[in-house]
């Protein structure tokens, strides 16, 4: 009797959670990108293991851009070429991220042609290495996210809590104890760790005073704790203007005459 009672109320914790999850995703009114990216360009810059922050436009983005103070409340994974084409010669799925409601999949790099991006790439890593951290997001498509843990969902109805800045990054990771099935960066963060490539660790010294005798110690923070803007904060991510990496020469550009002023016309 009691394990089906508690069947139901898990059922019933379920409809609760994706019924928020679809409210949440829902687009947010007024969005207009500011800059969006030359998307051919966009393509041709990509590596795979490269981070790609998005500027979102659903319901959850602002909660998330609030506690963050910052303007990505979004990160996907670019894989490049690792997944097939699909058969019927649509888009090749390049990314890989984890959606609200949806959990963790591979999209095709086109669904963010018309937002704000960029592009962070960590330094120094060895092909082989960016295979891994493509090889740990792939192993994680299909992860789903517990929809009975509501308390995950319901911290996203009150996008500006009035809560102390130091705080506010603390209410991203508390709730089911498994984040990274909502958050996408911390699942990216995981993908990263599992190499001991840094983001934004923890620093501290050892040893006797002094600037030779003094040994660095990289503390890895949860994943929990780690947002978007952590990946283009981090001193150990370039962070890549495709733009920039093409042969641009400002002299080339054709800017339009001033326009007169309406009582000389």
């Amino acid at each position: 009797m009691a394990a089906r009672e508690s069947t139901a109320f898990d059922r019933t914790l379920d409809w609760v959670g994706r019924h928020l999850a679809t409210k949440l995703s829902k687009q947010s009114s007024g969005y207009n990108p500011y800059t969006p990216s030359d998307f051919d360009t966009l393509c041709r810059t990509l590596l795979p293991g490269d981070v790609v922050l998005i500027e979102g436009n659903e319901r959850i983005s602002v909660a998330i851009k609030y506690l963050t103070q910052s303007t990505w409340s979004h990160a996907a994974l670019y894989i490049g070429e690792t997944l097939p084409a699909p058969k019927d010669g649509s888009e090749r799925a390049r990314l890989i991220e984890v959606n609200l409601g949806r959990g963790c999949e591979a999209v095709e790099l086109s669904k963010y042609e018309t937002y704000n991006t960029r592009i962070c790439r960590p330094l120094g890593l060895s092909a082989r290495e960016r295979a891994k951290i493509v090889a740990f997001m792939v192993g994680k498509l299909g992860l789903r996210y517990d929809m009975r843990n509501i308390f995950d969902l319901l911290r996203y109805f009150f996008p500006t809590p009035p809560v102390p800045v130091r705080w506010r990054r603390r209410l991203l990771a508390v709730g089911s104890g498994d984040p990274t099935r909502a958050i996408c960066s911390s699942l990216i963060a995981q993908a990263f760790q599992s190499i001991h490539y840094p983001i934004l660790p923890d620093v501290t010294t050892a040893g006797k005073s002094g600037a030779f005798a003094q040994k660095e110690i990289y503390h890895i923070r949860h994943h929990s704790l780690f947002t978007p803007r952590d990946f283009d904060l981090s001193p150990f991510f370039n962070v890549i203007k495709p733009n920039l990496m093409t042969d641009f020469d400002h002299r080339r550009l054709v800017w339009a005459p001033p326009e007169r002023p309406s009582s000389e016309r």
